[in-house]
């Protein structure tokens, strides 16, 4: 009979994904502001293990109370700066060791899952309206897109943060 897992047995699933885990991930926030697109960013990059999230231009910090509410207390267990212009959060980004990626539909974007995401990456996810800056796109290392067959023409940001740190980890793990 199939059962959920108990909580011991969970921890004892993530440390086995854990011990097949080398690279690093960091995301790069610009100009995200909507609280609670930041706050679920930041649940699921704790859950996946991301190493460092740099805010940029107007994003909203996790210490805003709505943000907070969404995100869990999960903000303590990942590394993060408070907003700095975007240029220098990809620099420090690059001055890390992280590939930088943007997620940003552009005439050169490779689907993700043809993205070569198996090494240390930072991926830049672009504000809720206007996506990533023209700026941030010129600095980035590459880019790609999330492909999708419906009429609706983005994800959501929080969402397309969640499927990029998905695919970055899925691509490291294929071979275990």
């Amino acid at each position: 009979m199939r059962r959920q897992l108990r909580p011991t047995d969970v921890k004892r699933l993530n440390r086995t994904w854990r011990r097949g885990t080398e690279h690093r991930i960091a995301l790069i926030l610009e100009s995200v502001t909507g609280p609670f697109n930041v706050g679920s960013i930041f649940r699921t990059g704790a859950a996946f293990g991301v190493d460092t999230i740099w805010l940029a231009g107007n994003a909203t910090p996790p210490t805003n109370p709505k943000a907070g509410k969404t995100a869990l207390g999960t903000d303590r267990l990942v590394t993060w700066h408070q907003p700095v212009p975007a240029l220098d959060a990809v620099k420090a980004a690059k001055d890390a060791g992280f590939t930088v990626i943007a997620v940003e539909l552009t005439d050169d974007a490779q689907p993700i899952f043809r993205t070569d995401l198996d090494r240390d990456v930072c991926l830049v996810l672009g504000s809720e309206d206007h996506g990533c800056s023209p700026a941030v796109l010129e600095a980035a290392d590459a880019t790609c897109y999330i492909p999708q067959v419906g009429r609706v023409g983005s994800f959501n940001v929080a969402v397309a943060a969640a499927m990029a740190m998905s695919e970055a980890r899925r691509q490291e793990w294929a071979n275990l």
